[in-house]
């Protein structure tokens, strides 16, 4: 009970900061002896009260992103709806092939976030009201596909949303960071009422319960200590933990 409790309350931190506490609550289910399904839908649900303190501990950052919100919280609900499902009816073996993919692409992205983000500002002095549609198109595809991969399995799905919003949104890291937790909020906790709904019988109360209390503290601390690293750190970061997540896919069944 301590080990879980501990590891919903990394996971709580890192989520808040980067995305991937799955990588932590996941595994140390597994190892405790609970079925995949089991660890995976109790764990989705466990980590939701962390993604509400989180998202309110970056609530300053949110500020002035309401257009940018309202554009991609339905693409990041729908997604997960269709990732939950997917969880449901397909084997692990038919995303694991292409999840370290995703993780590397999210990678690149935040390394070359920097120049892509310069380059779209250079084009469109504002470019919340000026987007190409491909721009738009991207964001918006991107995003859906983010959240069908979190509603699945969850895990970086932080790093694909900050590769994401970093490459195509001209705005403050930080600030991203905050849209990001909000986003990763919608689909854990879309995918939480899916699993309710039609997955009762994969849900350990005591998991669920361990792990929100956890993680409901480590989103406290991730909003706390997470927002004073600077750009260069927090990208630094994303980068490492996506590395361990490929690994992590990679070399689990």
């Amino acid at each position: 009970m301590l080990a879980i409790f501990a590891a919903g309350v990394a996971a709580g931190t890192i989520n808040t900061i980067v995305g991937s506490g799955s990588l932590i609550t996941f595994p140390t289910l597994l190892a405790f002896g609970f079925p995949p399904v089991t660890a995976n839908v109790s764990n989705n649900i466990g980590l939701v009260p962390g993604g509400v303190s989180g998202t309110w501990g970056y609530r300053r950052e949110l500020s002035g992103q309401g257009r940018l919100v309202r554009a991609l919280a339905p693409m990041s609900l729908l997604g997960s709806v269709a990732g939950a499902l997917l969880l449901l009816r397909l084997p692990a073996a038919a995303f694991k092939a292409i999840v370290p993919v995703l993780l590397a692409i999210a990678i690149v992205l935040v390394l070359l976030q920097p120049r892509m983000q310069a380059r779209v500002a250079a084009r469109h002095a504002d470019p919340e009201r000026s987007q190409p549609w491909w721009n738009r198109a991207l964001l918006m595809g991107g995003t859906f596909g983010a959240g069908a991969y979190g509603g699945y399995f969850g895990a970086a799905q932080g790093v694909l949303l900050m590769g994401l919003l970093g490459s195509l949104v001209p705005e403050d890291l930080q600030r991203l960071n905050a849209v990001k937790n909000l986003l990763a909020l919608i689909v854990n906790t879309v995918a939480a009422v899916t699993f309710l709904l039609v997955a009762r019988e994969h849900i350990d109360v005591a998991i669920v319960l361990l792990i929100a209390a956890g993680s409901l503290l480590g989103g406290v601390l991730g909003s706390r200590y997470g927002r004073r690293l600077p750009p260069r750190a927090l990208r630094a970061v994303i980068v490492g933990v996506g590395v361990v997540a490929i690994v992590k896919v990679v070399t689990t069944g």
